[in-house]
């Protein structure tokens, strides 16, 4: 069975950092892409990083670039979310997910499992 859970979440004031887990099971980790995505309230769902280790490539919203770092420990079938200088506008939940390519449409995606919640002070 095809598990992402995503942890790591919390209250922060603007400024602050915070970094984000994916762990993933049931499927073979280095053959699929791991992307983060948040949803705000009343916002539709949006795509904030990803990353393809068979691609050899990583994604990032232009919203991110420059205070968002994505990385994967294999090891672990772990994928990690560094968010720093993290603004009021971040605030919202973060699901990850995987699918064939950083690309593939997030439309497509039917597994998302349970989100963590990040929410930024001002």
């Amino acid at each position: 069975e095809v598990q992402l859970q995503a942890s790591g979440g919390g209250l922060v004031q603007a400024g602050g950092s915070l970094r984000l887990s994916c762990a993933a099971s049931g499927f073979t980790f280095d053959d699929y892409a791991i992307g983060w995505f948040r949803q705000a309230p009343g916002r539709e769902r949006e795509g904030v990083s990803c990353i393809s280790k068979s691609a050899g490539n990583t994604y990032y919203a232009n919203s991110v670039k420059g205070r968002f770092t994505i990385s994967s420990d294999n090891t672990k079938n772990t994928v990690y979310l560094q968010m720093n200088s993290l603004k009021p506008e971040d605030t919202a939940a973060y699901y990850c997910a995987a699918a064939p390519s950083c690309s593939y449409p997030k439309e497509g995606i039917d597994n998302w499992g349970l989100g963590t919640l990040v929410t930024v002070s001002s």
